[in-house]
């Protein structure tokens, strides 16, 4: 029998410890049922006990993500309902556990586990594709509509894999071949990604924040397709770049580094709280061709129209392709979200791309694999008054089953008129 979860090599033949399991538990508590983001809780859990080394910290990561991944699935073999009592978790743990071939021990919460009928269970229900994918009835359905069924059962399997950490050298400080030694002398190995010029894939999981080399801003944390976006806006130094959707602006410092400082980036989010953010990251990377702009109104933008030689849109989305590191957004997500959000996608279009001057250049991007965020988005705005004076020049469809690393989907238009 195969298996859909994977988790750390450590895990085989592994003993379980009472506290570890313990903290598992509390975050789901907090998780499932106070609808908790799980990366806010891990970060909690991970500071209850000192004494935990990388390992521990390790195993109460991954299984409450893991956990949190497969809450469908494991709930439906361990026949229990939300909201879930602490014996229903319990249940649930002993659902994990013997799918990963991990001893139970001799612990009250798991006297009478059905080993045998948690394999037959599992099996059964595998046969149905929202319950082996873990996955609410509306995104199964809104999956097969939009991509058909074969394609949707790749991806959303891809999607329910455990992301790698990809870093994004900052060229601005080091070189790829630099800080590949460098992390090797910590112990730290990666790899190459090949055509993806400034990302490592590290081989192992490992906390890379705590090391030097991250304080002294030589690199960010950045999956390897998110690193396409600012390649495919085609900067070029001492250029005017507008980032519209800028958040805490991991593709902002990577278009300062693709800038080599020179020129302007200015970068624009309705929420001052991750510009905040995105000013202390800058200075950490050595970027000083960054300024922000909080958007209180549309004034912000009527003041740019037609100064801008490039303009990403990086738009709010259903987050369907990022779906490895935020397991819990399956549990969020709500189909009425995307409606709205693909209004207000196409609103952005329609007005931030006026931000680009004739001969100037836009790219679309989202973190989504649905059509209708993509590649409908921009059919539509093509069509639209906004639109006649652009041509699309090409877009990039990343699938996750595809390429191994995040779904995305960016688009490259250019202003004519």
């Amino acid at each position: 029998m195969s298996f859909n979860v994977t988790l750390h090599p450590y895990l085989n033949n592994m003993r379980l410890h009472r506290n570890l399991c313990f903290a598992v538990i509390d975050g789901l508590t907090l998780i499932f049922n106070e609808g908790k983001y799980a990366d806010k809780v891990i970060q909690q859990l991970l500071k209850r006990d000192k004494r935990w080394g990388a390992r521990d910290r390790g195993f109460v990561a991954e299984t409450t993500y893991d956990m949190v991944r497969w809450k469908r699935l494991y709930a439906e073999i361990a026949e229990v309902k939300e909201p879930f009592d602490r014996d229903n978790l319990w249940r649930m743990f002993a659902v994990w556990a013997t799918l990963k071939g991990i001893k139970l021990p001799d612990w009250k919460y798991f006297e009478g586990t059905p080993l045998r009928k948690i394999k037959g269970r599992y099996d059964e229900l595998s046969k149905t594709r929202r319950l082996k994918e873990s996955i609410p009835d509306w995104m199964d359905e809104i999956g097969r509509k939009e991509l058909g069924d074969a394609i949707w059962s790749k991806e959303i399997a891809a999607l329910n894999q455990q992301a790698d950490v990809i870093l994004r050298v900052n060229t601005l400080k080091t070189t790829k071949e630099k800080l590949q030694t460098t992390l090797f002398d910590l112990d730290l190995e990666t790899d190459f990604v090949d055509n993806h010029p400034s990302a490592l894939k590290l081989r192992e999981r490992a906390n890379v924040f705590s090391t030097e080399a991250f304080k002294n801003g030589h690199f960010e944390v950045q999956d390897a397709n998110s690193q396409l976006v600012a390649e495919y806006l085609n900067v070029k130094p001492g250029m005017r770049v507008v980032d519209a959707c800028a958040g805490a602006g991991g593709k902002t410092l990577h278009l300062a580094a693709l800038m080599e400082n020179k020129g302007q980036i200015i970068a624009m989010d309705i929420y001052s709280n991750k510009l905040n953010e995105l000013k202390r990251r800058a200075k950490r990377n050595g970027a000083h061709n960054i300024e922000n702009r909080v958007i209180e109104s549309s004034k912000a933008i009527k003041k740019l129209y037609d100064k801008a030689d490039r303009v990403l849109i990086d738009a709010p989305c259903s987050g369907l392709g990022v779906l490895r590191r935020n397991p819990d957004a399956k549990w969020k997500l709500q189909p009425e979200f995307i409606d709205k959000i693909k209004k207000t996608q196409q609103e952005i279009l329609q007005q931030y791309s006026r931000m680009v001057k004739v001969g100037g250049q836009l790219v679309y991007a989202t973190c989504s694999v649905l059509p209708s965020e993509n590649q409908e988005q921009v059919a539509t705005f093509l069509k639209s008054e906004s639109g006649e004076n652009f041509t699309l020049v090409k877009d990039n469809k990343v699938l996750s089953h595809k390429s191994g690393f995040d779904g995305f989907y960016m688009a490259l238009l250019e202003r004519n008129v």
